[in-house]
C-alpha cells in the first residue's frame, strides 16, 4: 500500500507526463485533462493495491485504461450525435515527426513515448500496458522502423536510446 503523503509525491512528479500521454490518446487538452483527473480519483481511492515500487506502471495503465474508455464515449457520442471532434493538439516541435506519430498505431506510439519521451523500462511499460516485456520491446522495435520509414532516414534518434 502507498501512503498518502507518497501518493501526491508521486503524483506531483508524474503529472507533465500523465497529461502527456492522455494527450497523445486523445488529442484534445479539455479531454486529456478529464482523463487524468479521473484516473487520478480512481488511483486515490485504490492506493490500497498498490505498493510504492509498482506505482508508476499501475498509475500508467489507470490513465491509459480511462484514455480508452474517453475514446469509446466520444466514439458513441460521434455515431449517435453526429458531432464534429474538436481537437486541441500538441505537436512536437518537428511537424514530420509529429505528422508521423499520429499516424503510427497507438500500440507502436504508446511504447515509443512512455520509453523514449518519459524514461520508462521495458518492465514498465509491459505492467502499464499489460503486455510481455518481449512484446513491448518488439513493438518499440516496430514503432522505431516506423518512424525511419515515415521520416525517410536510414539512422533515427530513437536507436540511440537502445
Amino acid at each position: 500500500m502507498i501512503d498518502e503523503r507518497a501518493f501526491v509525491l508521486e503524483v506531483a512528479s508524474m503529472r507533465d507526463m500523465l497529461y502527456r500521454l492522455s494527450v497523445s490518446y486523445l488529442r484534445s487538452d479539455a479531454d486529456a485533462q478529464d482523463a487524468v483527473q479521473q484516473a487520478l480519483e480512481n488511483a486515490w481511492r485504490h492506493r490500497d493495491r498498490v505498493d510504492e515500487a509498482g506505482f508508476r506502471p499501475w498509475l500508467v495503465r489507470i490513465v491509459i485504461n480511462e484514455c480508452k474508455s474517453a475514446l469509446r464515449r466520444r466514439k458513441k457520442l460521434f455515431f449517435t450525435e453526429r458531432m464534429e471532434k474538436v481537437a486541441v493538439r500538441t505537436p512536437p516541435p518537428d511537424l514530420a515527426l509529429a505528422d508521423a506519430l499520429e499516424r503510427m498505431p497507438e500500440k507502436l506510439r504508446t511504447p515509443l513515448l512512455l520509453h523514449h519521451m518519459e524514461g520508462f523500462s521495458l518492465e514498465e511499460i509491459a505492467a502499464a500496458t499489460g503486455v510481455p516485456r518481449t512484446t513491448v520491446a518488439s513493438r518499440l522495435f516496430r514503432a522505431r522502423r516506423a518512424l525511419r520509414e515515415a521520416l525517410g532516414e536510414e539512422e533515427s534518434v530513437c536507436d540511440a536510446g537502445r
